[in-house]
């Protein structure tokens, strides 16, 4: 998808030396926090840290909680709810009651009405929340009592409660201002396990344990998350020694694989890469295609090649960790070219001048746009030029900003990310439902399908775990034989550790992590040996 981030000019290595300067302290005296600072690198920088403007949705904030979280197979746990929210026989009420003697950063108790005030937050169209499509079912919220929170929804859903991830902000801060140039967003105070020192755009953030945190103190007094976002100099500077943990590039990450000083952690992720192909394109719009090239693209290859192993083949947008995927639909993991030029032969696309096919005077060629920033999409989009010229489809790939790919995307096809761990419906309801079709990232290539449509609906409709099942695979199925997209392959996203960093527990990652959601999201008992 586009980023929802700013993505910052890299600081060089030099200067980066500097402004961390500082950031790591002796352990505790006594040794009951395990350390005073970890710093871990990111290459992406958040707008906002405001949960209501789309940070953190998905939890492990590090400064905020939700009524719910989840544990580290993802499963949902209670947060600031003091059991799992109670989901009325008609699946339209959703009661959730708060743990006792929860307390902001600031020592203020947190109440119901904060819940109330921050999915009002949300669903007001005057504040610019990203967030607002995704609770279009919840018709009211309200505060019964001090400890009581009620939702009542439109219509049943089945996953609302994997909602309530959602940061719960201090009604008391917000209220009457105009939350989309509230000073909050730049030093917010939340529930969390740690609370926010400073923010210096470009360079860091600097977040101190909460030393009132329900769940119990960190073991760390600091955090400093600092923003790197040129891969080689985040690699050099994590051979450096500056960093504790930091992300890295499958490529950049193995070569400390040899170093014992370093652990390398190559986490499964629902992150997946692959090309939407807009309906809008004269050539693409024919299945024939779109099912050549579905056949003609090496997935084994990329894997191997480009994400040095750190991966797997996509056949889907649901992946093999979830529930709900259908192992019916994973292909062969090679190519099958000869398959493809039968396919194409079939539909009328003939052998033309340069090798390139050709039906009713047009040449089987597109256009295969990609942001030109990213290193990784840019190399898959070549590699599925290079695949498609093997079976007569000339591709143009074309690296971009978001700026000129976002007027193209109805008629030329996009290298795009997506994918989440948690309930199918969060990214697939939009991205390929067709009521969405044509509304920018929302379903971008205009993707139509009847029977797509009802599996999404059924999907989200039906409470019994075994009919939604059913109704994802069916989704699955349809899209496997329709080829809106040709799935690529699901990333492992790659981090470099010092060896002497303990208590990491890796789960299965979203695509958009970062500051929030990434390896480090139990940074809190996370320590040094």
């Amino acid at each position: 998808m586009r980023p929802t981030f700013r993505r910052l000019v890299a600081s060089t290595a030099a200067a980066g030396m500097l402004v961390l300067v500082g950031c790591s302290a002796p352990a505790d005296p006594d040794g009951s926090s395990g350390g005073a600072t970890l710093v871990v690198a990111t290459s992406d920088e958040p707008d906002a840290l405001n949960p209501v403007l789309n940070y953190g949705v998905d939890g492990a904030s590090l400064i905020f909680d939700g009524l719910v979280s989840r544990d580290d197979d993802n499963r949902l746990v209670a947060g600031l709810a003091a059991a799992l929210p109670e989901l009325s026989p008609d699946g339209r009420t959703v009661t959730a009651k708060l743990r006792d003697g929860v307390q902001f950063h600031d020592g203020t108790a947190l109440t119901a009405q904060d819940v109330v005030f921050t999915y009002q937050a949300v669903l007001d169209p005057t504040v610019d929340s990203t967030l607002r499509s995704d609770l279009d079912m919840v018709e009211s919220v309200t505060a019964p009592d001090a400890a009581t929170v009620v939702f009542r929804l439109r219509y049943p859903y089945a996953p609302f409660v994997q909602r309530l991830t959602l940061g719960i902000v201090p009604a008391k801060l917000l209220s009457g201002q105009d939350i989309n140039t509230a000073g909050f967003n730049r030093k917010p105070i939340g529930t969390g396990p740690y609370r926010i020192d400073s923010w210096t755009p470009g360079d860091r953030l600097v977040l101190t344990a909460n030393e009132r945190y329900f769940g119990g103190r960190p073991k760390n007094n600091r955090v400093v998350v600092a923003f790197v976002a040129d891969d080689n100099v985040r690699a050099q500077r994590m051979r450096a020694g500056e960093f504790d943990a930091a992300e890295l590039p499958p490529k950049l990450a193995s070569g400390f694989d040899a170093d014992t000083t370093f652990r390398v952690q190559r986490v499964p992720t629902a992150d997946y890469r692959g090309v939407m192909l807009p309906t809008g394109n004269p050539v693409l719009a024919d299945p024939a295609v779109r099912r050549a090239l579905n056949l003609a693209v090496d997935r084994a290859a990329m894997v191997t090649g480009l994400l040095g192993g750190a991966g797997e083949p996509a056949f889907g947008p649901i992946p093999p960790t979830s529930e709900f995927a259908d192992p019916s639909i994973i292909g062969k993991p090679t190519a099958d070219p000869r398959a493809a030029e039968g396919l194409l032969d079939a539909a009328g696309w003939t052998q033309g001048p340069g090798g390139v096919r050709v039906k009713d005077g047009r040449p089987a060629r597109f256009t295969l746009m990609y942001p030109a920033s990213d290193t990784l999409r840019k190399d898959l989009a070549l590699a599925v030029t290079a695949d498609a010229k093997k079976v007569g489809i000339e591709v143009t790939p074309a690296g971009l900003t978001w700026d000129a790919i976002d007027p193209r995307m109805k008629s030329d096809a996009l290298l795009m990310g997506y994918g989440t761990p948690y309930d199918p419906d969060f990214v697939s309801y939009k991205l390929f439902g067709s009521r969405f079709a044509g509304q920018g990232y929302f379903n971008p290539g205009s993707y139509r399908s009847e029977v797509t449509d009802r599996a999404l609906q059924e999907g989200r409709d039906q409470i019994d775990p075994a009919l939604r099942k059913a109704a994802y695979a069916q989704f699955q199925k349809q899209l496997a034989a329709d080829v809106p997209w040709l799935f690529l392959t699901y990333l492992r996203h790659t981090y470099v550790l010092k060896s002497s960093v303990q208590g990491v527990v890796p789960r299965v990652e979203a695509h958009e992590h970062g500051v929030a959601n990434s390896l480090w999201w139990n940074i809190d008992t996370w320590t040094r040996s």
